[in-house]
């Protein structure tokens, strides 16, 4: 991953975005690749589409914030998924990102609600413990 202080100053230069929505773009590069199913590939065969880095995107979102995710990444600047595609392409404009042919800002646009992907369609994960009281129920 490219230092912290490269993304943040192009953050900052830019201006238009906070610099953790920088951060979390390129943390959330493995999750999209593993759900594109590229994960064993290299060099430019584990290039991902928008649509796919999106989805990874969403999905990190979620594991990092649950249903916050909307209002962090709107804390950030990010207001649509287009947003994404615009710090994507200031990336590659930058060098510290590659692009295909074929990849498009558009790709970008309308990917999917906030609400829907974070509020809406959040499922509450409650870790298995707290259904294994000894003694069963009423037990204190």
């Amino acid at each position: 991953m490219l230092s912290d202080p490269l993304l943040r100053k192009l953050a900052l230069k830019d201006g238009r975005f906070a610099p953790e929505a920088f951060l979390f773009l390129y943390g959330s590069l493995d999750h999209a690749v593993r759900l594109a199913g590229r994960e064993d590939k290299e060099g430019t065969e584990r290039h991902v589409t928008g649509r796919e880095l999106l989805a990874g995107m969403r999905e990190h979102a979620i594991e990092q914030f649950g249903p916050l995710a909307g209002a962090v990444w709107r804390a950030w600047g990010i207001k649509e998924t287009l947003d994404w595609g615009r710090i994507v392409f200031l990336l590659v404009d930058e060098g510290m990102l590659n692009r295909q042919d074929s990849d498009s800002i558009e790709d970008f646009r309308d990917g999917f609600s906030f609400e829907e992907a974070f509020v809406k369609s959040y499922k509450t994960r409650l870790p298995p413990e707290l259904f294994n009281h000894p003694g069963g129920e009423g037990a204190s």
